[in-house]
């Protein structure tokens, strides 16, 4: 059965209680990280632009909420801006931001991304807690007709070692490496009575239908695990669990990135923010559940893009840190300002055409032309 479409107020409301406390979270770690270091924070702010409200603590910092919730920022002490370029040249205040030891910039810079990655974590180690987690073997207990998995010569109770070079400890391993690789040639590596096989073969490819009707392309082997069962973790093996999900889908992005970078994969996949948010409607639908895990993925996903080396972004300053740690000086101001001025066109850019995408991936675009015709 096909689902609706949540309506424009509930996409919008579960966009921002999904997002929220992500962007809450990262910029939490900047800040905390600060504090261990004495850095003072002028403000702290959830979303951009006009401020819809706030109050100031007992430090002097400005916590507040502003009116456009597509991202946030800490501003320190002797910074010019949100994005933390240097104020005053004559600020010589020790406490400032700009006049910490780099290694202490470096961490504090590097804790928003990090902090992103803890909360994916522990999302989910209290859902496998709470509620469990499928434990699925990469025993095949079954081999489709006809399929990849066939062509290759993989048989009933072999174990699946690895996929195009990557490891396979449990199933979902599996579907996250093929999914992404529709009709390309792979090597499967399996245990096979004592002893590893090397096999090689073309995925297959199918279109699949979500509950919501939108259709992909993906990849598609032919397996099924032999064993699986749910159980609810403990804390230690929920904690563990929930650091190999959070791996495995970090490099399940990796992955969409270096294809479309290659041009194995096309740009139209990319979502923007409207996408993001018509899938948090979806998920909120989904129920609670499908709700939090969606909040996890996010949040590896804001932490990943956060660690681009791109100027604007939390992976620029590292660069910049880590060169000037290297020749023991900082990078000039102007090449600074060139850098961001660059970063700044380029981010712009992404988003108008990830914007675009998304309107025609929801269908908006059909729409318009529909009515002009």
């Amino acid at each position: 059965m096909i689902l609706d479409q949540p309506p424009i107020w509930l996409i919008i409301i579960a966009f921002i209680a999904a997002l929220g406390p992500l962007i809450f979270f990262h910029e939490l770690g900047h800040y905390g990280v600060a504090r261990l270091f004495k850095v003072p924070a002028e403000s702290f702010s959830i979303g951009f632009g006009k401020e819809v409200f706030g109050w100031t603590d007992k430090r002097g910092t400005r916590w507040k909420v502003g009116a456009l919730p597509l991202g946030g920022y800490v501003k320190f002490a002797g910074d010019a801006d949100a994005v933390s370029t240097h104020g005053e040249d004559d600020d010589s205040d020790p406490s400032h931001f700009h006049n910490r030891p780099v290694h202490e910039r470096f961490l504090i810079v590097l804790a928003g991304p990090v902090a992103n990655f803890i909360l994916a974590i522990l999302i989910f180690a209290a859902l496998f807690s709470i509620v469990g987690v499928a434990q699925t073997s990469t025993v095949v207990g079954e081999v489709v007709d006809e399929s990849a998995a066939a062509d290759m010569g993989i048989r009933s109770g072999d174990r699946i070692v690895s996929i195009d070079g990557q490891a396979t400890r449990q199933f979902d391993d599996v579907t996250r490496i093929v999914v992404l690789r529709p009709e390309e040639t792979v090597e499967v590596v399996v245990e096979r009575d004592e002893r590893q096989v090397v096999l090689e073969g073309q995925l297959g490819a199918v279109e699949q239908t979500d509950d919501f009707g939108q259709k992909a392309i993906i990849g598609r082997l032919g397996v099924a695990s032999a064993e699986a069962q749910f159980d609810r973790l403990g804390p230690v093996a929920a904690v563990g669990e929930g650091a190999r999900r959070t791996v495995g889908f970090t490099r399940f992005i990796w992955d969409g990135v270096v294809q479309i970078v290659t041009g194995r994969r096309s740009v139209r996949d990319l979502g923007g923010p409207i996408k993001m948010a018509q899938i948090s409607g979806q998920m909120w639908v989904l129920g609670l559940y499908s709700f939090v895990f969606l909040a996890a993925m996010l949040s590896i996903n804001l932490g990943f893009i956060n660690l681009l080396p791109v100027p604007m972004l939390d992976g620029g300053h590292l660069v910049f840190y880590t060169i000037e740690a290297i020749k023991r000086s900082p990078v000039s101001e102007r090449a600074q300002e060139w850098a961001f001025r660059g970063g700044l066109a380029v981010l712009l850019a992404l988003f108008l055409f990830l914007t675009l995408n998304d309107l025609v991936s929801v269908g908006v675009v059909d729409r318009l032309e529909r009515l002009i015709g």
